[in-house]
């Protein structure tokens, strides 16, 4: 029984979160465990805590909650929230720490937690998840005597918050737009930001939040979820569409034609809009990316860094280099202005800001960013990674190559990356080739090497 209950464990923390089923997985009592360890762990005083729509949410921030001050912390309690209003609180709090309840893009009977201490600094894999989950296996008791339990506390930030985000519209332009809230927590911030200003025509899709998902689940990476997004901005002649995660701290976009648009350029585009106001500017890109982002914004007067993939890298990464701005492959977008995190709906003021100022068709800007022929990620089960890595470094002898996420080979007109995932038991591989036939080539020719090395080896469908 002690055996299972570890393994449990452990399948719920993950590289960058806590998550799992509810309540197989992830109940009320391990939830109290996780709050009371995070105390402890974090020496807190203070806390502040959100949760999305999913049913399981409240119950999991209450017995979160009870952890927590149980330890002897404070807590706050902001209800219903999307992440970044949760970072915006920790920060502008000054609080010693936080939690968000969310799966993000999960389906509904999944739960979890998103942990940071101060700053909105995330706790990860690397950095403190670890050692929550040792302080739960030991079931640490926390404090007992009652009248060391923490004060609690309901608030609201959210008007405070949308201040905040209405301060970074600039120069609004008489746009339509279409938002998919995927029935997430985006459909209770977005209608009062666009509310400010009557010059926005916006078409909403799916902002009651709902944690049953009823129309589709809430991942704007997949094509399937933004099918009725895309048809609704051909139909509605918007100036483009965007699809938010389930807590908001991601999203995609489509052009005026209906097209969806590679996060990747997204990176390049929102990069060279920024470096025309903060020009000479870091920005930082993740290695899966197409090239055509650092040279982007290298063109424009802005150091490109490249980096590794996930959040929790990434932050610590823009801290270091005071980076201005971060783009990710997952659609997740960083903001030095936003206390290094990532916003969804940040994001999609800036890309109302730069067609308000461009005056130019979305997919006439995106159109010089598509130099380059891309295969996606592709998703591959194997069960020997190690032969697999070794068989490619040996087909490859020439090439440039590094390490610094998995095996990444540069040739002088294609190259590729291959990582282990730190969210799914796969492995990923990203191709980009200067001609499409030489990516399609290519491709073909590094899945053949890996099925060699592991013959076990099949594709991983969405």
């Amino acid at each position: 029984m002690e055996n299972e209950r570890r393994l449990l464990l452990k399948n719920i923390f993950k590289a960058y979160d806590i998550r799992g089923t509810y309540p197989d997985a992830l109940n009320e009592s391990i939830a109290g465990k996780i709050g009371s360890s995070f105390v402890q762990l974090l020496k807190a005083r203070r806390i502040v805590i959100g949760r999305d729509m999913r049913l399981s949410s409240p119950s999991l921030g209450k017995a979160f909650i009870e952890g927590a001050r149980a330890a002897g912390a404070s807590v706050t309690d902001l209800g219903r929230t999307t992440t970044p209003m949760l970072y915006y609180a920790i920060i502008d709090g000054k609080f010693d720490g936080g939690a968000m309840v969310t799966a993000s893009h999960l389906p509904g009977q999944f739960n979890g937690f998103k942990l940071c201490r101060e700053k909105a600094i995330p706790l990860s894999g690397d950095q403190g998840l670890p050692a929550i989950e040792q302080l739960v296996r030991e079931d640490s008791p926390s404090q007992k005597d009652n009248s060391l339990k923490g004060a609690y506390e309901e608030s609201s930030i959210l008007d405070r918050y949308i201040d905040r985000l209405n301060q970074f519209v600039h120069n609004p332009g008489p746009l339509k737009f279409v938002a998919d809230a995927g029935n997430g927590m985006g459909g209770i911030d977005v209608p009062l930001l666009v509310k400010r200003f009557p010059v926005w025509k916006l078409t909403s899709l799916y902002f009651k939040p709902d944690g049953r998902f009823p129309h589709h689940i809430a991942n704007p990476l997949l094509p399937s979820t933004t099918v009725e997004l895309q048809a609704r901005v051909l139909k509605e002649h918007a100036d483009f569409g965007v699809a938010f995660d389930g807590d908001a701290d991601r999203c995609g976009f489509i052009d005026e034609k209906g097209e969806r648009i590679p996060e990747d350029l997204i990176t390049a585009l929102i990069g060279e809009f920024l470096l025309t106001k903060k020009p000479g500017s870091t920005i930082l890109y993740d290695l899966r990316s197409s090239r055509i982002v650092p040279e982007t914004i290298t063109r424009f007067g802005g150091k490109a860094v490249r980096c590794r993939v996930g959040h929790a890298f990434i932050k610590a990464q823009m801290r270091e280099e005071n980076a201005l701005f971060a783009g990710e492959l997952s659609g997740h977008y960083y903001y030095r202005d936003m206390g290094f995190t990532d916003n969804g709906i940040f994001t999609m003021i800036q890309m109302l800001n730069l067609l308000s100022l461009k005056g130019a068709p979305l997919s006439r800007l995106v159109q010089p960013l598509k130099k380059y022929h891309a295969t996606g990620e592709v998703n591959l089960r194997v069960k020997a990674k190690d032969a697999v890595f070794h068989a490619l470094e040996a087909a490859y002898k020439t090439a440039e190559k590094d390490h610094l996420d998995g095996l990444t080979l540069e040739f002088g007109d294609w190259w590729f990356n291959l990582r282990s995932s730190n969210t799914e038991p796969v492995i990923r591989l990203n191709l980009e080739a200067n001609q499409e036939e030489t990516m399609k080539k290519k491709e073909k020719e590094v899945l053949q090497i890996i099925h060699a090395a592991d013959p076990s080896m099949t594709i991983k469908e969405d």
